[in-house]
């Protein structure tokens, strides 16, 4: 994995995305209800926390969890909820353990085909099927990882030239289209809202 990722607008943590399967994963988990560029600065803040350049699924997964919860929490928080998200991180971090000796990449490796990624992605702890189907997009976009039908696994953020996620997103320009776009959805949905509460009533 060795691709200039532009998520996080900073270049220590956007090197360390481009080149850690793992700190894309995490920065991918922490992608909720925060900024983007928050979330995706978040793996470059835990990594220089523990002391390494990289993170180490084998040590997140082992590290006691209320120590780890304190580090994701002191200031600046990797997350607004930092207690549950240094949860899920830790729980992400023993499933690649678990199931893929802690190499994050594995878990795209040697796919048969875009349905086969997909369904390991959901299987991840805090991965639904939309965040899935968006790290898809960006393995597919920015990483070259193509397998059969990746494309349509992807549903919508897959889509060639759209600009709809993450998986989009090259530099400021691009960033500011996905910004737009996710606007533009928030607004279609709470104007079919009020219409479906002006027919109730």
């Amino acid at each position: 994995m060795d691709h200039a990722l532009r998520l996080a607008q900073q270049p220590e943590a956007d090197a360390l995305l481009s080149r850690s399967p793992l700190a894309a994963l995490t920065g991918m988990l922490l992608d909720q209800q925060i900024p983007m560029e928050w979330a995706f600065t978040g793996p470059y803040t835990i990594a220089e926390r523990l002391g390494g350049d990289d993170l180490d699924a084998h040590e997140i997964a082992a590290y006691d969890p209320e120590a780890f919860a304190g580090l994701c929490a002191r200031k600046p928080a990797v997350h607004r909820y930092p207690g549950s998200m240094a949860q899920r991180v830790q729980q992400l971090c023993r499933y690649l353990v678990e199931h893929y000796d802690g190499d994050a990449s594995a878990v795209w490796r040697d796919v048969a085909d875009g349905r086969e990624l997909l369904k390991r992605l959901e299987a991840l702890p805090g991965f639904g099927k939309q965040k899935a189907q968006i790290f898809l997009a960006l393995l597919g976009k920015q990483f070259a990882v193509r397998p059969k039908g990746w494309r349509e696994a992807a549903g919508p953020y897959g889509e060639a030239g759209s600009y709809r996620s993450v998986a989009d997103i090259t530099g400021p320009e691009s960033l500011e289209k996905v910004r737009a776009h996710k606007q533009e959805a928030k607004r279609a949905a709470k104007a079919a809202k009020a219409a479906e509460a002006a027919e109730k009533g």
